[in-house]
């Protein structure tokens, strides 16, 4: 399947020819209807890169055998909405960058084929083979990202917006929307699988958090101003860009020895107090922007009590690896003395589990306000006589379907491919909630031991009555120890 995917890639791009875009259009074009054909090729292409290729990856990531056909199907569907995207009538549209980017799609989707069919021949198991095993995973994990832009910009094409005098307000406010909703993705993805990770990283969230920021802050610190004049808005910009940069280095001072520290949250904070109080043309506007500004600030006080009051110890058990006496702060991730029932561990798990999603959620809907809230859609709002309230519990319900697919993806992961249920009565899977630091430990992956009989299998069938017997049996045998060890 895969070689005929790559044959029909050859062939159809060897056979559509341009569509036929135009540098200038006249008002009746306005008015002419979306054809069917059109109306096809945008359903189709979100369906494929907004659900089937992120599940795709996901199953690649679980090395789940599913992966691979998956992938296939995106790819001949991908064709099939390109084509379709060069065959409607009625409205035409200015050439831009989605055209464009059309192209250079193909370029990643080629490669990621070759990469895939040259890894299983299996051959150059300890030259090449190694390296294309990174390359292939790299280029799999930027399909989401690059779905997400082209979207983005069929969005901006079907609009006609971001033009002319517009197109440094679109950057910002696209640019930086995302950054947000890629934020939320990331920290949804650390609370609920990431904890070995960062175990193993060494570093706290902050840490990563915190060199973000502060290079982010670098680059808008000496872009937000253009020309001799400066205008209010500039100087926000600015000076936000030298905030960021600024609490950035202190956060990653404080990070130091795996600890965990607020600034990153401060600044979030700080960061959603200015966006509030920006001064806009229209009422909407400043409506929506002042909203999007109390969601940022609820998103860093959300961050602050998760690491406050529901932080996971992410340092290594290992003595020697435990920061001293001197550098342990109540902001550390080293594990605490004080003692806990089983009781109260319970309920602060319960706890940690019901919150995590409260910063991430709030980041992507955060993202979404800001992408929404450029002068042209609220502008079309405004002559279109919706009101705020409308518009804005609009942009959550998007945000509430995002962050369920988000979080839908990261639960297939957990049960997929190799973290899916034993295979078979040699192998037992110990449940993750018992594994790690017992007071905290938020993470949902399931943990499979190898057998005798060699390594898991990469996908697995559904567990028998026994199987379930077994694990109720490990888990029961792990919360005795557990118990007898709080007990001493």
């Amino acid at each position: 399947m895969v070689s005929a995917s790559l044959f029909l890639a050859l062939c159809f791009s060897a056979a559509v020819k341009a569509h036929e875009h135009h540098d200038e259009l006249s008002e009746e074009n306005e008015n002419l209807p979306i054809d069917t054909i059109l109306w096809l090729h945008i359903f189709l292409q979100a369906a494929v890169w907004g659900i089937l290729f992120p599940v795709g990856m996901v199953l690649g990531l679980s090395r789940s055998r599913w992966h691979v056909p998956l992938q296939s199907t995106g790819l001949a569907l991908t064709l099939a909405g390109y084509f379709l995207g060069h065959a409607h009538k009625g409205r035409q549209f200015l050439e831009g960058v989605h055209g464009a980017f059309a192209k250079i799609i193909f370029i990643p989707i080629i490669a990621q084929l070759v990469l895939g069919i040259y890894l299983k021949l299996h051959i150059h198991e300890q030259t090449l083979r190694p390296w294309a095993v990174r390359l292939h995973g790299v280029v799999g994990k930027l399909y989401p990202v690059i779905g997400w832009t082209q979207m983005l910009f069929g969005a901006i094409t079907f609009r006609g917006y971001c033009r002319g005098g517009h197109l440094g307000q679109c950057l910002a406010h696209y640019i930086m929307g995302s950054g947000f909703i890629a934020y939320g993705t990331i920290m949804a993805i650390m609370f609920l699988v990431g904890e070995a990770w960062i175990r193993r990283s060494g570093r706290s969230p902050e840490w990563w958090d915190s060199w973000v920021i502060m290079l982010w802050g670098i680059v808008n610190t000496f872009t937000e101003h253009r020309g001799a004049h400066w205008s209010v808005k500039d100087m926000q910009h600015t000076i936000m860009g030298v905030l960021w940069w600024a609490g950035g280095l202190l956060g990653i001072f404080l990070s130091r020895n795996n600890q965990r520290n607020v600034v990153p949250s401060i600044i979030i904070i700080l960061t959603g107090w200015g966006m509030s109080e920006h001064a806009q043309a229209l009422m909407i506007s400043t409506r929506v922007h002042a909203v999007f500004g109390y969601t940022l600030m609820l998103a860093g006080v959300t961050r602050i009590i998760e690491i406050c009051f529901f932080v996971p110890s992410y340092a290594s058990k290992s003595p020697s690896e435990i920061p001293s006496p001197d550098d342990v702060s109540d902001h550390t991730l080293a594990e605490g003395s004080r003692e806990e029932s089983p009781n109260a561990v319970g309920a602060k798990v319960a706890g940690g589990r019901a919150f995590r999603h409260l910063p991430s959620f709030l980041l992507v809907a955060a993202g979404l306000l800001f992408m929404s809230a450029t002068d042209e859609e609220l502008d079309f709002v405004h002559d279109n006589e919706m009101d705020h309230v409308t518009y804005i519990l609009i942009m959550f319900s998007l945000a509430f379907i995002i962050y369920t697919l988000i979080v839908s993806l990261i639960h297939l992961y957990t049960i997929s491919g190799r973290n899916a249920s034993p295979s078979s009565s040699s192998s037992s899977y110990v449940p993750l909630s018992f594994l790690g630091d017992q007071t905290n430990n938020i993470e949902l992956v399931r943990t499979p031991t190898t057998s005798v009989s060699g390594p898991t299998k990469w996908y697995a069938r559904a567990p028998n009555d026994r199987d379930r017997e077994r694990s109720r049996l490990v888990s029961h045998h792990t919360t005795h120890v557990i118990g007898d060890d709080e007990d001493e």
